[in-house]
């Protein structure tokens, strides 16, 4: 199966616009459940995370205007290109530097370990199929 035949599959169209849109509505609606969860449970999700509960303020309120603006593009007819590209190289970002703080600056608990590590690859995984959608799309 292609990248493409996955991602209409995922979408469940093969309308390319329609596939784009509901990737990024997807994104922004994951992203903002992060958002909200890292800002009203700060405290207990630091103690099972291992970080500090200032760490999840600051990331929920960066992830909740990343949200934001996503799902703003989401609901466009015809998401700007330009813009879509920037949400990709975005998430491509985020999904790296979470690695790397992993590996050099955080020392989380286990549980802490294994979340960095899915919402990377969850949000790399956002990358892919925004980045097939776009392709489709032109």
């Amino acid at each position: 199966m292609s990248a493409a035949q996955f991602a209409a599959l995922a979408a469940r169209t093969t309308e390319p616009t329609v596939m784009l849109r509901r990737f990024l509505a997807l994104d922004a609606l994951v992203t903002g459940a992060n958002a909200v969860a890292y800002l009203v449970a700060a405290g207990p999700l630091a103690r099972l995370l291992g970080v500090g509960p200032g760490l999840l303020l600051e990331l929920g309120l960066v992830l909740a205007g990343y949200a934001g603006g996503v799902g703003w593009l989401a609901l466009r007819r015809r998401p700007a290109v330009l813009a879509v590209r920037v949400v990709i190289e975005v998430n491509l970002a985020w999904a790296l530097l979470s690695c790397v703080a992993l590996a050099l600056w955080l020392s989380p608990s286990a549980a802490g370990a294994g979340w960095t590590v899915l919402q990377a690859a969850v949000v790399a995984g956002f990358a892919g199929l925004q980045y097939v959608a776009l392709r489709a799309c032109r």
